[in-house]
Formats: structure tokens, sequence, C-alpha cells
């Protein structure tokens, strides 16, 4: 049986996404479970891209380099590729059921639907924001990332 995969989607895939994922990895290795992770954008804006130097620092500031990340838009086959895509807010959620082909595998879901509470809830981007924003961002996905570990493992 072959490991989960999980997609992380914002708008831009500079800022959150990359964040969600690698706070996805950290959580899976923490606990000694496999799984595959990739980010992208519903946006083309920034493809080939490394992550927003504020992402960058914030999960360098937790040891976690993700200067080599290159932004990437959605694509049609990721539906099918992944098991888990999560929309880093309710608008990418949408344009993600709006784009999904048919025949989509993944389950599309927000990514703090799996922090306890937050059902429902977008992680706000901080791109236009400060430092502390960036911080805030770091925080969410650290605890969705944990709780989908948990879910997962289940």
């Amino acid at each position: 049986m072959r490991p989960p995969s999980l997609l992380f989607v914002c708008l831009g895939n500079i800022c959150r996404s990359p964040l969600a994922e690698a706070a996805f990895r950290e959580a899976a290795e923490r606990a000694g479970f496999a799984a595959e992770a990739d980010s992208a954008g519903t946006g083309e804006w920034h493809v080939g891209h490394a992550p927003d130097p504020r992402s960058q620092a914030v999960a360098l500031a937790s040891g976690i380099d993700i200067s080599g990340y290159k932004a990437r838009r959605v694509r049609g086959d990721d539906f099918t590729r992944f098991d888990h895509i999560l929309a880093l807010d309710p608008q990418n959620l949408r344009d993600l059921h709006a784009i999904a082909p048919p025949g989509t595998t993944a389950k599309l879901s927000l990514l703090l639907d799996h922090v306890p509470g937050r059902m429902g809830q977008g992680v706000r981007d901080p791109y236009y924001g400060t430092e502390r924003d960036f911080e805030t961002v770091w925080a969410e996905c650290r605890a969705a990332a944990d709780g989908l570990v948990a879910m997962l493992s289940e």
C-alpha cells in the first residue's frame, strides 16, 4: 500500500501553501509517518518562483528550509494523483471544485477543517501583511499538519 499523498493549495503558491507543505512534512517526519506532500496555486502569477522571503524566514526560524520550493499551478492530473487536496481558504476550495475534472478521486477540503474548532475557516493570506501575519499562518499550518497526521494515522 502506498503512503497517502497530499497537495496544499493557495492562490499563488508562494506564501501559505508552501508553509502548509513544510509543516505537514515536518509533522509526518516527527511522527515517523510516511506520506507524499506538494503544494500548488490556483493562479499562475508566481510559477517557478521561490516562496515569499517572509515564508522562508518563518519556516527557517523553525529549522525548515523551503528556499528550494518552486511555485506551480494546479494541474488536472493532481486530482487523481493526490489522495487529498487541501485548500487554504474557501475561495480556493470553490476554485478547485470548479476546475476538478471528471473522474476526480482526491478528497477536497479546507486545511483548517483538520483543526478542532476551525471547520470551514480559511487561513488568511499574509501577502500584504507583516511578519506577524506570516507567523500566524505558520502556527495555523502546524496545527493543521498535526491534525492531518493524526487523522491519516488512524
